[in-house]
């Protein structure tokens, strides 16, 4: 009994006298930080040319959808023929309620898109009778184009609404013959293996240079009757819509879209 206890108590005493040499152990101080210790240099970002201003030119990485001349980067949404809206002699395109909806023939995720709209100035109509379109993201996801200049409707279907779901923060519509700005930040979703978002779409609208949408999340599709349905797809196009109203129509310019 005796040799355990001295056992016992001369483990206690090493330990104690390994932990207390480990304990007056010194160690260097950490470095001094300097100002490059928490600066890296690649990758650089690409150089790219921003658009001109004056001449409205889309920036050098964008892909340009419409330039003033032709709807070569469209197609028709319904029977994937030509794109059967009229082309302007002002660099202008205008809906032709006649052919339908039009889609772009390329496919896109993430991406920037700039897009400009104008009603005309002696519009008619009311409410959604009255200079209505609209640019489906992904071709499931309704940026609604409108004439809300001193027009009301539901707040949620005006113009920068996602339709049927966010109504804008702000109404920031100029009047008819004036043209209108949509500078788009869209993220795509992620799903999971069931179909159900494990990230939903989210989008950032301006408006005339004013935030509407701010990183809105999208809940599903923009349906014009019932509730947004989610359904699991891949890459999908731009598609502007030919709204059956009786109003005169929407005429669009100057479109382009950078893929992030």
């Amino acid at each position: 009994m005796e040799n355990k206890v001295l056992k016992s108590v001369t483990v206690f005493v090493l330990s104690f006298t390994c932990l207390s040499s480990f304990a007056q152990k010194t160690y260097p101080e950490p470095e001094k930080m300097r100002p490059g210790m928490s600066e890296f240099w690649l990758p650089q970002p690409d150089v790219i040319t921003p658009g001109d201003i004056k001449t409205n030119s889309a920036p050098s990485d964008a892909i340009v959808l419409f330039d003033g001349k032709d709807l070569s980067a469209w197609e028709s949404a319904g029977s994937k023929g030509a794109a059967g809206w009229t082309v302007n002699s002002d660099g202008t395109f205008t809906v032709d309620k006649k052919h339908g909806d039009i889609r772009t023939k390329q496919e896109f995720e993430n991406f920037q898109l700039h897009i400009e709209w104008c009603v005309p100035v002696d519009i008619a109509g009311e409410s959604q009778a009255r200079g209505n379109s609209g640019i489906f993201l992904q071709g499931k996801y309704e940026l609604q184009v409108l004439d809300s200049y001193q027009n009301e409707t539901y707040s949620n279907g005006q113009a920068g609404s996602i339709y049927k779901q966010s109504r804008p923060l702000v109404n920031s519509m100029r009047k008819p013959g004036e043209w209108n700005v949509y500078d788009v930040i869209y993220t795509a979703p992620v799903f999971k293996e069931d179909g159900t978002y494990r990230v939903p779409p989210t989008v950032t609208v301006i408006h005339n240079g004013i935030v509407v949408q701010n990183h809105t999340a999208i809940v599903g599709t923009t349906e014009y009757i019932g509730f947004p349905r989610v359904e699991k797809h891949g890459p999908g196009p731009l598609i502007l819509q030919s709204h059956g109203d009786p109003s005169k129509p929407v005429s669009f310019r100057n479109i382009w879209i950078r893929e992030l």
